[in-house]
């Protein structure tokens, strides 16, 4: 009959289990001591750890196992003395293996007792803890080296906060840049930093919310030194958590930025003074060639109104003067639209357009720009289509890219210019190649050309390879957003001493529908429904013509010469007019208040603007108001006011 194991260990003797138990331990070493301290007992736990057979140690005293200087210190019969009179003893220290060698040990003794209480020795259970003391020491180094490495950190504040924003640490950097010593701001809420105004918005609050929702925070802003003086800080907040995820405070970087802040406001400013200054130079240069053009354009006027005061003048001659001045008071105009576009005081209004009529009324203005040492030479398609896009800033884009051309052929050469359909765009900075219905403007210079880096750049604003003063990086980067903001592209081709071509591609457009014949006064007067017309302008000469217009309409027209006076006339009137036709820019209050204050108390009476340019209209726009720009056109007028009777508005 098998037996049982169980029954086995069972009928064992107490203290022979006990030796059974001890021996199979092999991570702590378990044995006993005599009262005096010698060895009487030894487990395998034992003999793996401090390396002596049961045979070798025991009788030995057990202060064998201390370093010499423990020994000499008489640590072991301490160990023994407090065992006995506390009931433990329990310590970590160094302890000697056999061979020599030392390891870290946790050492715990508990005093032996017969029957009647008398210590009759010791029990002494003894662990090999040198990886966890290792692990410690690293981290203990680790930790001082962190510390060190913080508290040699005087460019930047490092410190940390608790949960609810009070500074818990603070390090060298943090008392160089904000001048509160450790002594001085631990405890205190770092909310003492910020402006008063800041603190009056909850800004500190908001911070710490902000780095615990989105795991960081990070901004620029001013701060408070402890003498009172502010500085512009780049600021970086984390949120500190634990492992079981429960926040534990917050660190904060702060770096005083104020010089970077102040270098770059002075470079801001440097490059609007150069911006500035060349634009300004460009305006310069095209000053005395737009003053040639506009002479010539007054010379027509000029003479054709003289021409018709000649008596027995035949009607076909006073037809053909009338005509001259009508064309030439729209070139003007154009002429004055470019140099809006050209300083880019116009607002943007796109319109679909010819784009070939476009470039060959740029030709003159191009060739007094570039000047008599360059041939510019123009080819327009005979089929070369329309787009839509604001007109005056196609032209400053076709003029910047001219005006650029002209500077990289300094002894002079050829500007050629040419529009054409296509149907492909090619691939330019790593976009795709389009297939679709364009039409494409060429500008090729002769000049010195560029390398393949200098191209990558050359849309940059501000990016130049001009000489200071020479360039303000603009003109390329104008025609560059004006042709992606239009749906197009631009490219460019070059190479070093050969010359570059610039080209814009455009969406090309359905066509322009063909212009009607002039409408004339005498020809619709009968025909226009009269309206009381309240006319506000301050130019006496401009308001007499104006009034005399919108009265060969056949309109009953009354004249304030601003824009209290207005309102005066329409609150006699119980604002019993259809139409305000105001000016923008007068005296007093602007024609735009006028306009919003007569929308608001007489919503039944209409309003349109008109101005030859405004900085109020190039800045915010016409706030919806319908707006006719000076000079304008008989025509037009009549659309804008609605005069224009259904079966002619076609």
């Amino acid at each position: 009959m098998t037996s049982n194991p169980n029954q086995h260990l069972l009928a064992m003797e107490t203290e022979r289990r006990s030796q059974l138990l001890l021996d199979a331990v092999r991570d702590y070493a378990i044995y006993l001591l005599d009262a005096d301290g010698h060895v009487v007992s030894w487990n395998a736990g034992a003999q793996r750890f401090k390396g002596y057979r049961a045979h070798e140690i025991i009788g030995e005293h057990f202060s064998r196992f201390y370093t010499p200087e423990d020994r000499a210190t008489g640590l072991p019969a301490r160990a023994l003395q407090t065992a006995a009179t506390e009931g433990k003893f329990e310590a970590e220290g160094w302890r000697m293996r056999k061979d020599g060698t030392r390891f870290w040990a946790s050492v715990v003794i508990d005093p032996v007792h017969n029957d009647d209480g008398t210590i009759i020795g010791y029990a002494k259970v003894t662990r090999d803890i040198s990886d966890k003391k290792d692990a410690e020491r690293a981290l203990f180094n680790s930790e001082q080296q962190f510390r060190l490495l913080v508290q040699g950190v005087r460019d930047y504040a490092i410190y940390m906060l608790d949960p609810d924003g009070n500074v818990s640490s603070w390090n060298a950097g943090a008392q160089a840049i904000k001048g509160y010593t450790a002594d001085e701001i631990i405890g205190a809420h770092f909310s003492r930093f910020y402006t008063p105004e800041d603190r009056e918005k909850g800004e500190p609050a908001k911070a710490l919310r902000a780095a615990l929702t989105h795991g960081t925070f990070e901004k620029e802003a001013l701060r408070l030194r402890k003498d009172g003086s502010t500085f512009w800080a780049h600021v970086v907040i984390d949120p500190i958590y634990d492992d079981a995820g429960v926040l534990t405070g917050f660190t904060k970087i702060t770096r005083d930025v104020t010089e970077r802040r102040h270098a770059q406001e002075e470079l801001d400013t440097a490059r609007e003074a150069l911006a500035q200054s060349q634009k300004m130079e460009a305006i310069g240069r095209l000053t005395g060639g737009v003053a040639h053009d506009f002479n010539n354009l007054l010379t027509v006027i000029r003479s054709s109104a003289d021409l018709l005061q000649l008596p027995n003048q035949s009607e076909e001659k006073r037809q053909r003067y009338i005509a001259a001045i009508a064309e030439t008071a729209d070139r003007a105009a154009q002429l004055t639209g470019q140099l809006l576009a050209f300083a880019r005081r116009q607002p943007l209004e796109p319109e679909t357009f010819v784009v070939g009529d476009r470039v060959l009324g740029l030709e003159r203005l191009i060739t007094t720009t570039v000047g008599s040492p360059v041939k510019v030479e123009v080819t327009i398609a005979g089929d070369v289509g329309c787009v839509t896009a604001d007109p005056n800033q196609f032209e400053s884009a076709v003029l910047n890219i001219a005006i650029n051309a002209r500077d990289a052929m300094p002894d002079g050469g050829v500007l050629r210019i040419t529009a054409r359909n296509t149907t492909h765009v090619p691939s330019v900075r790593r976009h795709a190649a389009v297939e679709g219905d364009f039409v494409a403007v060429d500008i090729s210079d002769s000049g010195t050309g560029m390398d393949a880096e200098t191209q990558g750049r050359i849309f940059e604003p501000f990016f130049t390879t001009k000489a200071i003063g020479r360039g303000t990086g603009l003109g390329l980067s104008q025609a560059y957003g004006f042709a992606k903001q239009s749906g197009g592209e631009i490219s460019v081709c070059s190479r070093p001493g050969q010359g570059s071509t610039f080209t814009i591609y455009l969406p090309r457009a359905a066509a322009v529908a063909p212009a009607r014949e002039p409408l004339t006064p005498a020809a619709l007067r009968h025909a226009l429904p009269t309206q009381r017309v309240l006319m506000v302008e301050d130019n006496e000469v401009v308001g007499r013509f104006a009034r005399t217009l919108l009265e060969e309409l056949g309109q009953s027209t009354t004249w304030a010469t601003n824009g209290e006076s207005a309102l005066r006339l329409l609150e006699e009137a119980d604002g019993a007019f259809d139409l305000l036709f105001t000016d923008v820019v007068m005296p007093g209050m602007s024609g735009i208040d006028l306009a919003k204050e007569v929308e608001h108390r007489w919503p039944h009476c209409r309003v349109v603007l008109t101005s030859g340019y405004s900085h109020v209209l190039a800045e915010e726009g016409n706030h919806g108001f319908p707006l006719l720009r000076k000079p304008y056109s008989l025509d037009k007028l009549m659309s804008v006011l609605g005069l224009v009777p259904a079966k002619l508005a076609s």
